[in-house]
C-alpha cells in the first residue's frame, strides 16, 4: 500500500511517499521525497493513505539533517529507475556530505564517457528522492549551480547547510 505525509522543512513542505516494507527493517520504504513546485514531482493520489506515523524514522532523520546534526541517511528506498539511472543514483549516494562533484565527475565515476554528461544530467533530474539522495551536490563543470529539480535557490540552501561553518 502506498502511504504519504508532509513534513515542514526549511525548503518548504516536503511530500514523502512510501511503500510498506517487507524487509527485516520493517516500516516504510521511501519511494519519493519532493518539494513544492518540483518538476515531475510526486503528486498525492486518491488511493494513497495519509500516515504520518509510517514516516516517523524518516521524518526524524530529515529534521536532524536540517538541524545540522546528520550528515547521511540510513533509510530504505524502493527500487525504480532504469539500470543507468540506478548507477547514477548510487554514485550520488556516494558523494560525501559537504562535497560536490561535477556532472562529468559522476559520468567518470560510473564508467561512462565524459560525452554521457547529458544522460547523467537527465538521470539526476529523474531522482525521485531529493535531499536524501543528494543530487544537490552535483554542480556544473565551471562550478555553477545548474539543473536542480527543486529549484536553484533550494540547491543553494542545501549546499549552504552542508558547507563548513566559518568561525570568527
Amino acid at each position: 500500500m502506498t502511504v504519504c505525509t508532509t513534513l515542514d522543512s526549511p525548503l518548504g513542505e516536503l511530500l514523502l511517499v512510501g511503500e510498506e516494507s517487507v524487509t527485516a527493517k520493517g516500516g516504510t520504504a521511501l519511494a519519493a521525497l519532493t518539494v513544492p513546485g518540483r518538476r515531475n514531482g510526486a503528486v498525492v493520489q486518491d488511493d494513497w493513505a495519509e500516515d504520518a506515523d509510517a514516516f516517523a524514522e524518516i521524518s526524524a532523520q530529515l529534521r536532524s539533517y536540517f538541524d545540522g546534526r546528520r550528515t547521511h541517511f540510513d533509510l530504505e528506498y524502493t527500487g525504480g529507475g532504469s539500470k543507468f539511472q540506478q548507477r547514477v543514483w548510487k554514485a550520488l549516494e556516494a558523494i560525501p556530505y559537504g562535497s560536490t562533484l561535477t556532472y562529468g565527475d559522476v559520468a567518470t565515476h560510473i564508467g561512462a564517457p565524459k560525452a554521457a554528461v547529458r544522460a547523467v544530467g537527465m538521470a539526476i533530474g529523474a531522482n525521485p528522492l531529493l535531499v536524501v539522495r543528494p543530487c544537490h551536490r552535483v554542480i556544473g563543470a565551471d562550478g555553477a549551480l545548474t539543473g536542480y529539480a527543486g529549484g536553484l535557490e533550494r540547491k543553494r540552501q542545501l549546499l549552504d547547510l552542508e558547507s563548513p561553518r566559518q568561525t570568527a
